[in-house]
């Protein structure tokens, strides 16, 4: 029998202590039917301590600057974290290697505060709470749920569980919108060329033909000389002076904010598919924190966080007050008009089954399917708008140009 030294979390504490064991892998078994989740294991020598002093000071060297770490590294990190936690390694071992493994310099820094952090016997939940930027409540609250229950490897999976879906409903929302964004753009650019360069040519050519001009072409002449002056600068540094003071106005006041948050929701197509994917990501957190253990109101503050639509966030404050005051959520979700029937029958019956944290799963997956399918749907109209669109506008500026001509050619004939 060898003599290991360990340290770790049991119950939400940093503990540390000696366990005897024949090697280093039953030392783990043993420390993990203990429920204890294992940050360090090393032979009780003294040459294993140095190793692990002289290592600890080796990978201290970081300087912290103001280097932005992106969500694909979390993600990444958290993917790996996980994995390797759920393998049975020490946690200041996992640690050490992710921070010479990721390829960004910004996570390395991040990570190994992380450590020497965890080492100096700070738990881990709380060391990852020094970046609320990186990490939210969420992603805390579930490590934190994963240090009191042993079980850190579940949690730390389900956090990689919703940062991927959260991830998906951002890469559908940009792909469902990059198409339509491309092409109003090239139609507006492509219009505005041609009014500005090609327009004049053809005024030139009529005013030497000198006849009388139909409506449409004296109308986009007219938008071409509009442009070409000084209209066309107080138009562009309008629309930059609107769009900032736009931005401005639902940023600083509250009522305006609301109403255009309200009004977003209310979009054609984009609001329905909007308020479907608010609905999967609130289900999935309060599911997780459900089983986490997290009590309700907290669960549901933690929620809010989720949307930036205030409409939305005022809604679950609603709910959350109405638990305080001892309504069930079935009641409570139906007395908002903003979530759908559905969702309120879904939770009823979870209420009812004593289940509510495999409920919200089964909200989060149906609302998930159905934004899936929202995607699809709009993606699908999308294309043949786009079309029409810009035949009406390029071809439709064609046709006003060379209507004099083929009125001239009638004429002759």
């Amino acid at each position: 029998m060898e003599a290991f030294t360990y340290k770790g979390i049991a119950d939400g504490k940093y503990v540390e202590g000696d366990i005897e064991a024949l090697n280093q892998e039953e030392a783990s078994h043993k420390l993990k039917e203990q429920k204890v989740i294992i940050t360090n294991l090393v032979k009780s020598k003294k040459k294993s301590k140095d190793v692990a002093k002289a290592k600890g000071k080796k990978g201290g060297g970081f300087s912290f600057g103001k280097k932005k770490v992106k969500v694909e590294d979390i993600l990444i990190f958290s993917k790996q974290f996980a994995t390797m936690v759920k393998a049975g390694l020490p946690i200041l071992e996992v640690l050490s290697m992710l921070r010479d493994q990721l390829e960004s310099p910004a996570i390395k820094e991040v990570i190994e505060d992380i450590r020497k952090s965890l080492e100096g016997g700070v738990t881990l939940s709380k060391c990852f709470e020094k970046y609320p930027q990186y990490f939210d409540n969420v992603y805390c609250n579930l490590i934190k749920a994963g240090e009191a229950s042993g079980k850190l490897d579940v949690f730390l999976l389900k956090i990689v569980d919703s940062l991927e879906k959260k991830e998906k409903i951002k890469k559908k929302i940009k792909g469902a919108l990059m198409y339509p964004a491309i092409m109003f753009t090239v139609a507006i650019t492509v219009s505005a060329f041609m009014l500005v360069k090609v327009v004049p040519v053809f005024a030139k050519m009529y005013d030497g033909m000198g006849i009388k001009l139909p409506a449409a072409t004296s109308t986009i002449m007219a938008m071409s000389d509009f442009l070409r002056g000084t209209g066309g600068t107080v138009l562009l540094f309008g629309s930059i002076g609107g769009f900032f003071l736009f931005r401005f106005l639902t940023t600083k006041y509250p009522a305006i904010q609301y109403k255009w948050h309200k009004q977003v929701l209310k979009m054609p197509v984009f609001g329905d598919m909007i308020l479907k994917s608010l609905l999967a990501r609130i289900s999935l957190i309060l599911g997780n924190l459900s089983a986490a253990g997290v009590n309700l109101l907290e669960s549901l503050e933690i929620a809010k966080s989720v949307s930036n639509n205030v409409v939305v966030t005022e809604a679950l404050e609603n709910v959350k007050k109405g638990v305080f005051s001892g309504d069930t959520l079935t009641k409570l979700f139906l007395k908002e008009p903003l979530f759908p029937p559905t969702f309120s029958q879904l939770i009823s019956v979870g209420e009812q089954t004593g289940q509510l944290d495999e409920m919200f799963n089964s909200v989060a997956m149906y609302y998930e399917e159905e934004f899936d399918g929202s995607v699809d749907n709009m993606s699908s109209l999308i294309e043949p708008i786009m079309i029409v669109f810009m035949g009406l506008m390029i071809g439709g500026l064609m046709i006003a140009m060379y209507s004099p001509i083929f009125n001239v050619g009638a004429l002759i004939g």
